[in-house]
């Protein structure tokens, strides 16, 4: 099954598919290279991908391939750790279709579910009866029930609720040679009591499965019993223990964990348990997490939901990555941390036993604590654990880390001897790693600082691996505790089980699968752990000094490009920003982890050859709304929105470009030509209300014909004087006149001048030109924007010298100044000045809260009552943050929600450009325009960006306003 397909056979097997599947078969380039990892070190080209629309359309997608003899690998969210989700296989992706919640049944607590099905999607439809799925991956919000079988994955409450394997009570499975059974308890479940409702039909060599597997379970049941651990996180190897007569000759227990190597899961019956109406945890520090895993035991004694644990490098590295983050600063004093979950029918009742623990953990050497059990806060801390995979991943400036030796477990009462060993292994070959786990059942994560780039680093990768494991047997460990064996480690089985066990798993595999065609080279008979690794063998090859800086990845666009790691954070239906054209289309193409994978491909060059020229790249990164959510919402920072610049400019180098980066991209000289001309403002907006001549200027300038042009204003800002508040009390400020304040919303700037002048501010406008180049940027022409941005320099330059701050009106300008400015010119120090000079205006208002709420307490109740929606710009959301917004909202005593609407679908240029419309309204009405149709008439809609409030205006919901028109309106000022 590994001889390679040719381009004829994959031809034929392709056109075969097709006909007998009515779902999706993709064979193309894209699919192909996205399909080529997961999130692990390994990367496979697959043959196809197939995405069946149902169980018949997998039943004929394994019949198509049995017949041209290919191998098949079934595969979930794509996030497993451990290579076990690549192969050079045809893979079926359950996710997109097959994923239906059949039935849920609160007397029996189980639920009949698809493959398909997200962990958090279950856990969500079983809430209202008081029950939920137990096991809780940090990836829960995107990983399947199907992968979640495969990998037989635990999660933060396993100390309570076990692993995937323990809550699991039947299985619906095909294998490669078509035989259909339902397996659970005992064996293979009678078709009368079939919950799952499949087919009868199935091949007559089904009825030997069970017996050839029974037969196994008696012949090897003593070396089972010696061989395999006593660990609740023994997740390495087959389950050869569900086969023994005292576990219940569980066949659907027995087939959890087996990586896709011997069927495919059509469906399940899932166990759920009761969950607690309320919650509460415990964070206790230590001196160090040593410390805090010698003394997990007593934690256990208190029957906790969750035990997990933290070292102080893992928060160290959180700040490093975000120095504005706050919630890690919540947590006690210590250098290691445990969470502890409790449990309980109310509030009270769940922090009692929180502080139950607190009191019973002092003598331990607990050096603080906190016991928290608002929800949102909670949800704050959790975020700082479940981040740890991908933060971990990479420093600051640069330095990577990888997966490999992921999810070692031991008994948790030789924990933390097991930490200080594995720390001595860590130091003989010379390699860093920060760590984190569920402690409570002795499991341990970690990122190492492999060196995956060399044939030497390979070989200490190699070396560390086999001193790992033996260290883990050595306290009576499994390999893997949580996300399988896969490539990383199936290599290293022998060192945890005797030869006899070994033979005992080709055997089982073999009974399933006797042509070897699932997912082979898994787990029997595996590929050695040093091959297929992907940053080896597909090290980006791509030549040439980027255009833009890439300063957090050394100035390397191939190391910018293999950032993602396929966590999939942005393969989710909801929170955040990121990805909203995922959200809109629901295409792995036109996620972030899509994208990025057809970044490597392409500096890599063997599936994707067309380098800067690819149109696969191409049409991933037309529906980039460059929102850069992926910058602050993706663990590893991946920024899509700078990539997408890197490879505009590149692709276009000299090059004719889209009639959209001739409109819009240099939108800001032709908004500066028309303010020139008397009158013109208002002539264009006459003719912009004509539909023909309308018609005429969107085609000749790339514009989606849906949209309407918005209005100039007739009179712009820059007309005005050049200072205001001459007694400047409070000292001198810059005011941003950016050019859709200037040209489209003046009166914003009228109230923030207003606004400022009241506190004290002398605010003075620069007489020269002044441009953040967001709109060239955004579109490639990097020459252009370095211009604008020099001419900017030139004109700010007297002010910069005295360290006056710059006040931003339009976040996306703010950010562009703080965050792209660097990028362009690195090495100018005026640059570097100006981008720390910016301020929003919510910014230069926070420190002034007090004063703000006695002048709005003064004025009295604002026309606009005190009510508001809040869409954030999604770049203010990914380079600026919010907090000081929060705080002069609640200064102005305004009641403000703040929508978690993600980017509104207008994004720049992008929603203006022909093709997008579509996109661009799906994402506005994912979140935003529901909640503003649904809100009060006197409930303020805040939009400080000007894309917002475009996109709001011409959805014809109601008028957006900026924070300085809600400000000046409270104080009285308009």
């Amino acid at each position: 099954m590994s001889t390679p397909v040719s381009d004829q056979d994959a031809r034929a097997l392709r056109a075969d598919l097709a006909a007998r599947v009515a779902g999706e078969v993709r064979f193309d380039t894209a699919s192909r290279a996205m399909w080529s990892a997961d999130a692990s070190n390994y990367r496979r080209i697959p043959i196809g991908v197939v995405r069946p629309r149902d169980t018949a359309d997998a039943e004929a997608a394994i019949a198509v391939c049995r017949e041209h003899g290919v191998p098949v690998l079934p595969r979930g969210a794509g996030t497993s750790i451990a290579g076990q989700a690549v192969n050079t296989a045809v893979v079926l992706d359950y996710a997109k279709h097959c994923n239906r919640i059949l039935e849920i049944d609160p007397d029996a607590r189980t639920a009949r579910v698809e493959p398909g099905v997200v962990c958090d999607q279950l856990r969500d439809a079983a809430r209202p009866y008081g029950l939920t799925f137990g096991p809780d991956p940090s990836t829960h919000n995107r990983c399947t029930l199907g992968g979640m079988i495969g990998n037989n994955a635990c999660g933060s409450h396993s100390v309570a609720w076990g692993k995937t394997v323990d809550n699991v009570h039947a299985l619906d499975v095909l294998t490669y040679r078509g035989e259909r059974l339902l397996l659970g308890p005992g064996g293979t479940l009678p078709r009368g009591a079939d919950p799952l409702h499949i087919s009868t039909q199935s091949h007559s060599d089904a009825e030997s499965i069970p017996d050839a597997l029974r037969q196994l379970g008696e012949r090897l049941g003593d070396d089972v019993r010696a061989a395999f651990p006593e660990l609740t996180r023994r997740v390495s190897g087959y389950n050869l223990d569900q086969l023994l007569p005292e576990n219940g000759f569980d066949l659907a227990k027995a087939l959890v964990g087996t990586e896709g190597t011997c069927v495919t899961v059509l469906g399940a019956t899932m166990r759920l348990v009761e969950s607690p109406p309320a919650r509460a945890l415990a964070v206790l520090g230590f001196p160090d997490a040593y410390t805090a895993a010698d003394n997990v035991m007593v934690v256990r004694e208190h029957n906790p939901l969750t035990i997990e644990g933290m070292d102080a490098g893992l928060i160290a590295a959180l700040r490093a990555h975000n120095p504005n983050e706050t919630t890690s600063r919540a947590l006690p004093e210590g250098g290691g941390w445990l969470y502890v979950e409790t449990g309980g029918a109310t509030r009270e009742e769940a922090e009692a036993a929180a502080h139950a623990v607190v009191k019973a953990m002092k003598p331990y050497g607990q050096t603080g604590s906190v016991v928290v059990s608002d929800p949102v806060r909670m949800r704050a801390l959790w975020r700082v654990r479940e981040d740890g995979a991908g933060i971990l991943t990479r420093s600051p400036d640069g330095g990577e880390a990888w997966p490999g030796w992921e999810d070692a477990a031991v008994p948790p009462e030789r924990f933390g001897a097991y930490l200080r060993e594995f720390d001595q292994v860590l130091a003989r070959h010379g390699r860093r790693g920060v760590y984190y786990g569920h402690f409570g059942d002795g499991c341990l994560h970690v990122r190492i600082d492999f060196d995956l780039l060399t044939r030497e680093g390979i070989a200490n990768f190699r070396s560390f691996m086999e001193d790992a494991a033996d260290a883990v047997v050595k306290y009576g460990g499994s390999l893997s505790g949580e996300h399988g064996d896969g490539q990383a480690r199936a290599e290293l089985l022998p060192r945890m089980y005797p030869k006899e066990i070994i033979s005992g798993f080709e055997e089982f595999k073999a009974i399933w699968d006797p042509d070897d065609a699932m997912n082979p080279g898994c787990l029997v008979r595996p590929k050695r752990m040093d091959e297929d690794l992907r940053i080896f063998v597909g090290m980006p090859r791509l030549s040439g000094k980027p255009e833009l800086a890439f300063a957090h990845d050394r100035g390397d666009f191939g190391r910018a490009a293999r950032r993602c790691l396929g966590v999939g954070r942005c393969v989710t239906g909801s929170g955040g920003v990121m990805c909203p054209s995922y959200r809109a289309t629901g295409e792995e193409m036109h996620s972030t982890r899509g994208r990025a994978r057809l970044l490597f491909e392409m500096a890599n060059g063997e599936v994707i050859t067309d380098g800067w020229k690819s149109p696969e790249v191409a049409e991933a990164l037309d529906l980039c709304l460059s929102c850069k959510g992926c910058k602050r919402d993706c663990p590893v920072g991946v920024d899509m929105a700078a990539y997408k610049t890197e490879f505009l400019a590149q692709r276009y180098k000299n090059r004719p470009r889209p009639l959209t980066h001739y409109s819009m991209g240099a939108l800001p000289r032709w908004l500066r030509l028309v303010a020139r001309v008397p009158g013109l403002p208002r002539a264009l907006n006459a003719a912009a209300r004509r539909p023909r001549l309308a018609a005429v200027a969107k085609r000749l300038g790339g514009i989606a014909p849906e949209r309407a042009i918005p209005p100039l204003a007739e009179r712009p800002l820059r007309a005005s004087r050049r200072s205001f508040g001459e007694t400047g009390t409070r000292g001198r400020v810059v005011l941003w006149l950016d050019t859709f304040t200037g040209h489209f919303d003046p009166v914003i700037a009228g109230d923030a001048v207003a606004v400022l002048t009241a506190l004290g501010y002398r605010v003075e406008l620069p007489a020269g030109e002044v441009c953040c180049g967001l709109t060239w940027f955004s579109t490639g022409q990097l020459g252009a924007a370095r211009r604008v941005l020099r001419r900017t320099l030139d004109t700010l330059r007297p002010w910069l010298r005295e360290s006056v701050p710059v006040v931003a009106l339009e976040p996306s300008c703010a950010a562009a100044l703080r965050a792209d400015l660097p990028e362009l010119l690195p090495d100018e120090p005026d640059a570097k000045a100006l981008a720390g000079a910016v301020r929003t205006f919510a910014e230069v208002l926070a420190p002034h809260a007090a004063e703000l709420t006695e002048l709005a307490d003064r004025a009295g109740p604002p026309a606009t009552g005190r009510r508001a929606l809040v869409q954030t710009h999604c770049h203010q959301h990914a380079d600026l943050g919010n907090e000081a917004d929060r705080t002069v909202l609640g200064a102005l005593r305004v009641d403000a929600e703040v929508l978690d609407s993600g980017c509104c679908g207008l994004a720049g240029n992008f929603g203006f450009e022909k093709g997008h419309y579509e996109v661009s309204m799906a994402c506005a009405e994912r979140v935003l325009l529901p909640a503003v149709r649904a809100a009060d008439p006197d409930v303020a809609v805040l939009a400080d960006g000007f894309s917002c409030r475009t996109q709001l205006r011409q959805a014809g919901t109601r008028e957006p306003v900026h924070l300085a028109q809600l400000a000046a309106d409270a104080l009285g000022l308009r």
